[in-house]
């Protein structure tokens, strides 16, 4: 029999449970913020270094590599490590690593400093990236998942579009530098409040839940019998080809190509970004869990209407003349962030928890070593030869491709999710 003190103890654990939910989703998502605002700074400035330290264009896109590569490679790490100990001790040191190599980036001299940092920074993400995602998923059930996710997630537009802000007005000779340099001190103080996080247990908040044991090598072969996990994995490494490519450049092509002031520009598109990607964000995860009980594949299905409607969106710009061509460029950016939280919640709904953080890390590896860990450098180097729009049509095809490998997928999508928590039992 449960007396009356059993159920104000129970009332009590629930209530701080929900507050360390909300707490640690808030903590989550101002890291995130920051960690895109890290990001967009380099695209905003880019042009101006680029011009400083005398390299070609298809040099400033192996900035990017450079930060994807390190970030990718020791994702799977990172991944490893957060399935067994402490997620809340790795993520405080991977973001005060990565604020200290965004300020460093402020103090490079030469070309070949500034490529070491953002290697510097991609290690520091690396014990981020793939670990966070894990942490929102054990604090919150299927039921809201997408729409909690669609709340992180919310970051990536809103952080790229701060920094094009904050880049935008230092993008001149000798200024370049102070725009990395004040991203350091709110890093650092989001780094050391992690440490005082309390850690959820693994597969908290799922409906059934099976017995915790350690993993082993042989679990981790359980991703690849997952279809929902490879299709959706290849999909998102085809938008983010297009997608990487396109953000890298854009701020390029409206100053260079299109003739608009670097602040002008910077801020309009600042501002599209936020508004279009946070309004698409949210709506994105909340279409999916409400289409959820009506459509098995809605994340997916979501997802893959956003990539085809963005496709010619996209397309349409390159031709528009200014101002009418802002409006295009909303809409666009509006379809292909409407797939970011439906995506990731579908991947984190359709992994075993105790191997979840390596199967976003697994993920971050793959979507970048085949997205936009090379389609910088491509349309980069199709710039010195032709254009830069010409390096957007050629890697913006692949929008396409990714919508239909989310169509594919959903046919599998509910029963991977009805059998991630048991898979590895």
């Amino acid at each position: 029999m449960t007396n009356d003190n059993d159920l104000v103890t129970r009332n009590a654990s629930a209530a701080v449970s929900a507050r360390q939910a909300r707490l640690s989703l808030a903590l989550l998502l101002a890291i995130n913020l920051f960690n895109y605002v890290d990001r967009s700074i380099l695209y905003s400035v880019q042009e101006t270094v680029r011009l400083q330290f005398g390299v070609s264009s298809s040099a400033i896109g192996w900035l990017v590599l450079a930060f994807l590569v390190t970030y990718m490679l020791l994702s799977p790490v990172f991944g490893w490590l957060a399935d067994r100990y402490s997620r809340w001790m790795l993520i405080g040191i991977g973001v005060a690593l990565w604020s200290l190599a965004s300020g460093a980036s402020g103090l490079a001299n030469s070309y070949a400093a500034l490529l070491a940092t953002r290697c510097l920074i991609g290690v520091g993400e690396a014990a981020y990236g793939p670990v966070a995602p894990t942490l929102i998923s054990d604090l919150y059930p299927l039921a809201v998942r997408g729409k909690v996710l669609a709340w992180f997630y919310a970051a990536i537009p809103v952080g790229s579009a701060i920094g094009y802000i904050m880049g935008s007005p230092f993008a001149h000779p000798g200024r370049w530098h102070y725009a990395f340099l004040l991203t350091l001190p709110p890093g650092l103080l989001l780094a050391a409040w992690c440490f005082f996080m309390k850690e959820p247990a693994r597969g908290a908040a799922e409906v059934v839940l099976a017995p915790p044991r350690k993993t082993t090598a042989a679990d981790y072969k359980v991703l690849l019998k997952i279809p929902s996990y490879l299709l959706n994995t290849a999909a998102m490494a085809a938008m983010t080809f297009a997608i990487g490519g396109v953000a890298d450049w854009m701020p390029t092509y409206l100053t260079v190509d299109r003739g608009l002031s670097p602040e002008r520009s910077g801020l309009i598109f600042g501002g599209i970004v936020v508004l279009a990607g946070l309004i698409a964000t949210l709506t994105g995860g909340i279409a999916g869990d409400r289409l959820r009980a009506k459509v098995p594949g809605s994340y997916f299905l979501v997802s893959a209407l956003g990539m085809l409607a963005g496709f010619p969106l996209f397309l349409l710009l390159l031709i528009t003349p200014f101002p009418l061509a802002w409006v295009v460029l909303f809409l666009a950016v509006f379809c292909l962030f409407f797939n970011t939280g439906p995506s990731n919640t579908a991947l984190a709904n359709t992994t075993p928890p105790a191997i979840r953080a390596s199967a976003f890390a697994i993920n971050i590896l793959i979507i970048h070593i085949l997205g936009d860990a090379i389609s910088p450098g491509i349309i980069g180097a199709i710039r010195d030869r032709r254009s830069l729009n010409m390096g957007f049509v050629a890697v913006s095809g692949m929008m396409l491709i990714g919508g239909l490998l989310w169509l594919w997928g959903m046919r599998y999508l509910a029963a991977d999710t009805a059998a991630a928590p048991t898979r590895l039992n």
